[in-house]
């Protein structure tokens, strides 16, 4: 679709300036390469004010100068930029590989002045005169003159302090050249490797979000300081060049006597730094026939796309976009849509606009070699990033302070977008597994935090990259669907088209969306709701946690109370609003829907909830809403009949709730743990994947907890004696394993029956599992394990075997074709159960030659979840800490996730012990990204080890006697 850019008379200016910058950004980029050849490697250090040893280079930290805060002043806006790079996909002299490139950028005083502050981070600056940029006025006969400049280290800055205050409401503009290092850290420009029949190939790619657009090039990196961009990329002639625009123009060139392409793109929309996208790769694409303008193709290495791996993607994506178009009542609005898989990369996708980068795992399908669950992996992540193209980058988040909107938003709307490619897989029922019974379990630890923090709470770039937690995912997912379920989806769908088209290429904070969503309240006869929608969601997003709402069913009374899941913890954040909520119930009784009820304080009564006989009642319907329900010991037990007696008078997802509810309600101490082992006794006749997926996760923590212990010799027999007719099950309807079941969730619960039965002893399990991979090895080139097994399959075996098996699945690792496979080979060699084999592959993810940077911290997490490699795991941890944390803490989103893998299993006094000990002694190194992991794997760690004392030897006697039944 066309762009829409709005163009003031001040920016038409700064354009026409541009443009004439345009015509000679090559020959300053040339002129730029011969001065930066003889520059070295290096940060912001001294060697790089090559020729001006009177400009200082950093500063001392003082909070009480502008530049020793982290956000920018609000003094400067920027309104373009003319951004030219030159990536080297080949080492210089020393071995290190490199860009090159500059940068002029528009900007407009909207405050008084007499300093320039821009980001600038880890870029070694050309010295122009004694200054690190050239500065000049746009419309004016003479600008103010520079000073002096320096960087900030600190808080990653270029200053320039400048004669006198700029006027408010002029154009300026600042030229920056550069060079910087294209490192293997998977943070701003950054280089990815691969290798193509024994050829290594290099491949430039970004990564911007959330503040590495400063390792690329000086810019304002804030989301709220939204610009256009005008990209140029110099690349090898063999190679293409990617940006977020169309191409315009590749024309042949010659620098520095190296033949190249020069690639100028359409410039861009409006919009934010942390969206920006640029690659130079040797790849191939596939693509669509251009539908109403819009161009959408799907890249990836020459064999992946010969493969066929890239069609699924291509297929799904135009349909998902027309989805959303029509969902959001908006166009969507670039020329092209771009996706490409990557060799490495340190999230699982990004949403760059008109340029989505994903990890291959998300985006390439084998329809040979994939899983049904990278099937619905794929479907999903497009959904999610084609659900930004709009939430997130058309309509933008003000500060990553509410990133929940815009991560919690498309984690909610990818299940619609993805039930709208398939519809035949009913994924929305999936949410309450991903994304609803998952962020229970963090937010219901006295160490959660608030959906929305105070902006002064999210500066540095660490804070910054803590936010991209579950909360703010999955937490987000729950309560904006809980908030469209009592909206109802047309009315949360009008109030949403609104906001979107209102506040276009612009900023937001999540007031304005509650605005829009309240006038569509207003506007739409018969909607009702007992507050606003302000006042009901600022309970759900302003203070931590959800309730357990109570229903007494002998009187009528229903109470609300915050669930924590340690009662001892003390909630270290005040609320204003005492940990009450406005709670939608949706509920039946006995079979029958009735009126939905709004519980609005802690305590109330409900006639109509008053039962007797075997009338029963269950609250929360679907589980629309976030929050657990607890009942009176009559109405359990008159659920637990029915589970045991006619368990489809139930539907799946509130089977699974029930299951769910009871454990965490045990945990907590409000219910008995054998009430919640009662929940299991039904399972021998289920045969659902939703109830089994819920109980499994539960019944998890008690392996996690007693897996060292005696008590696992009473779990085991109970839980093989449940497991064995799903089993048997599977084993009929996939007539001895050689069929595969038709049904999408079936598919997943046939992988269930199987882990679980090997995992308990069911007779038959092992040996089929053994076989399978047995004969796998005996020919390598033919894989009999069917793809949705595999990781099951592969797991048993070496967990099984020795190092024959672990050896053949290394060497299968090192020639895999497919991420996925890779995958899957990288996760089963950590179920090993040779001490021996599980250092050895410890050390191997610090050998980037043989794990890839982006899966070593995940690596780590699978041994670690392996009963004999978690203590190897937590010393590797402990004795690498501070290289793990300098190369892994200080940025990546998934590294808080290292510390919570680590520590599921703690539950003793030594372990917490060990745990405080390990938080003293590197307080000096720091924790990043993981500083509230650590605080939570604290909190859960005394939990635990309360849990494990107070529960032992009721689930020890339990289990024994029913298993004797």
């Amino acid at each position: 679709m066309a762009k829409v850019i709005h163009v003031s008379k001040n920016v038409g200016l700064g354009l026409l300036v541009l443009a004439a910058i345009a015509l000679v950004t090559i020959i300053a980029l040339s002129v730029a390469l011969d001065k930066e050849k003889a520059k070295k490697r290096g940060g912001n250090s001294e060697d790089k004010a090559t020729g001006s040893t009177s400009v200082p280079i950093t500063t001392p930290f003082t909070p009480k100068e502008p530049w020793d805060k982290y956000r920018l002043p609000e003094s400067l806006s920027p309104v373009s930029y003319n951004v030219t790079l030159f990536p080297r996909l080949k080492p210089d002299a020393n071995g290190l590989y490199i860009f090159t490139g500059n940068s002029t950028v528009v900007f407009k005083c909207v405050k008084e002045t007499d300093l320039v502050i821009i980001h600038s981070n880890k870029l070694n600056l050309t010295n122009f005169d004694g200054f690190f940029a050239k500065f000049s006025a746009v419309g004016e006969a003479s600008s103010p003159s520079v000073l002096k400049s320096w960087l900030v280290v600190k808080t990653e800055y270029l200053v320039l302090q400048l004669s006198r205050r700029l006027s408010v409401g002029a154009m300026y503009v600042l030229h920056t050249e550069f060079q910087g290092e294209l490192a293997d850290d998977l943070e701003g420009f950054y280089r990815s490797e691969y290798t193509d029949d024994g050829v290594k190939k290099v491949v430039a790619t970004s990564q911007m979000q959330a503040t590495y657009a400063r390792k690329t090039f000086p810019c304002f990196d804030e989301p709220a300081m939204k610009a256009s961009f005008n990209v140029t990329i110099v690349h090898e002639r063999e190679t293409v060049a990617l940006s977020n625009g169309i191409e315009t123009d590749s024309a042949d060139s010659i620098i520095d006597g190296v033949p190249v392409k020069v690639t100028t793109f359409e410039p861009t929309a409006k919009m934010s730094t942390y969206l920006l996208g640029f690659i130079v790769c040797d790849f191939v694409s596939i693509g669509s026939i251009p539908d109403s303008n819009l161009q959408i193709r799907i890249w990836a290495r020459r064999k992946a796309i010969e493969d066929k791996q890239g069609d699924y993607a291509l297929n799904v994506t135009g349909p998902i976009l027309h989805f959303y178009e029509k969902y959001y009542n908006t166009s969507y609005p670039l020329s092209k849509s771009d996706q490409i898989a990557l060799p490495d990369f340190n999230a699982g996708a990004m949403e760059n606009w008109g340029l989505v980068t994903y990890r291959e795992t998300a985006l390439l399908f084998d329809p040979f070699m994939s899983s049904n669950g990278n099937k619905e992996r794929v479907t999903t992540v497009i959904s999610h990033e084609l659900a930004h193209m709009w939430f997130g980058n058309l309509v933008t988040l003000q500060w990553w302070n509410d990133l929940w909107l815009n991560e919690g938003f498309a984690s909610y709307v990818e299940y619609l977008g993805a039930d709208y490619a398939e519809p035949t897989w009913n994924i929305k029922d999936h949410i309450v597994l991903s994304d609803v019974q998952k962020v229970f379990a963090v937010d219901a630890l006295a160490s959660s935090h608030p959906l929305s923090r105070r902006e002064e709470e999210v500066n540095t770039p660490a804070q910054i990259s803590e936010m991209f937690n579950t909360i703010s995912y999955s937490k987000g997912a729950a309560v904006l669907r809980m908030l469209s379920e009592f909206l109802t989806e047309p009315v949360f769908v009008k109030g949403l088209s609104s906001y979107l088209n209102t506040f276009a290429f612009s900023n937001t904070v999540y007031t304005d969306l509650w605005d829009h969503l309240q006038q569509a309240v207003e506007n739409t006869p018969g909607i009702v709701i007992p507050h606003t929608v302000h006042d009901i969601m600022n309970r759900w997003t302003l203070q931590m946690g959800f309730p357990v709402v109570t229903i007494d069913t002998q009187t009528g009374s229903v109470t609300q109370k915050h669930f924590l899941v340690d009662p001892d913890s003390v909630v270290e954040r005040p609320s204003q609003f005492s940990y009450t909520w406005f709670v939608p119930i949706k509920w039946m009784k006995t079979g029958v829907e009735q009126q939905q009820y709004w519980l609005l304080q802690k305590t109330d009564t409900h006639e109509m909830m008053r039962v007797s006989g075997e009338d029963w009642v269950l609250a929360n319907t679907n589980v629309s809403g976030y929050f657990r329900v607890n009942y009176d010991a009559e109405n359990w037990d008159r659920l637990l009949t029915l589970l045991n007696t006619n368990h489809q008078a139930l539907s799946i997802i509130n089977r699974a709730q029930i299951i769910d509810d009871a454990f965490n309600l045990a945990r907590a101490k409000i219910i008995d743990t054998t009430l919640a082992l009662r929940t299991t006794k039904y399972l021998s006749n289920e045969r659902e994947y939703i109830p089994w997926e819920s109980a499994l996760r539960n019944l998890n923590y008690y392996i996690l907890m007693f897996d060292r212990t005696e008590v696992y010799g009473a779990l085991q027999p109970y839980f093989k004696r449940q497991v064995e007719p799903l089993f048997e099950y599977f084993k009929m309807i996939t007539a001895n394993w050689t069929k595969v079941p038709t049904g999408h969730t079936d598919q997943y619960n046939e992988i269930n029956a199987i882990g679980m039965a090997c995992t308990m002893g069911v007779k038959g399990c092992r040996e089929l599992i053994q076989r399978w991979y047995g004969e796998w090895m005996e020919n390598p080139q033919l894989n009999p394990i069917h793809p949705n097994l595999k990781s099951t399959v592969y797991c048993y075996a070496i967990a099984a075997g020795g190092v024959e098996e672990w050896d053949f699945a290394w060497k299968m690792f090192k020639n895999a074709t497919l991420a996925s496979e890779a995958t899957r080979l990288r996760a089963a060699m950590a179920c090993t159960k040779a001490p021996w084999l599980l250092n050895r592959y410890l050390e191997y993810t610090l050998d980037t030659t043989k794990i890839r940077k982006q899966d070593a911290t995940s690596t780590i997490r699978s041994i670690a979840g392996n009963v004999v490699g978690m203590p190897l795991a937590w010393n590797f941890v402990r004795g690498r800490w501070s290289y793990l944390f300098n190369t892994y803490g200080k940025g990546s989103f998934s590294f808080s996730n290292l510390i919570s893998g680590i520590t599921r299993r703690f539950s003793t006094e030594f372990e917490l012990q060990e745990l405080m000990k390990f938080k003293e002694d590197n307080l000096h190194v720091g924790f990043g990204s993981a500083t509230l992991a650590l605080e939570q794997a604290i909190e859960k760690t005394t939990a635990n080890i309360k849990w494990v004392t107070e529960n032992k030897a009721p689930v020890m006697k339990w289990c024994t006697e029913e298993s004797s039944k």
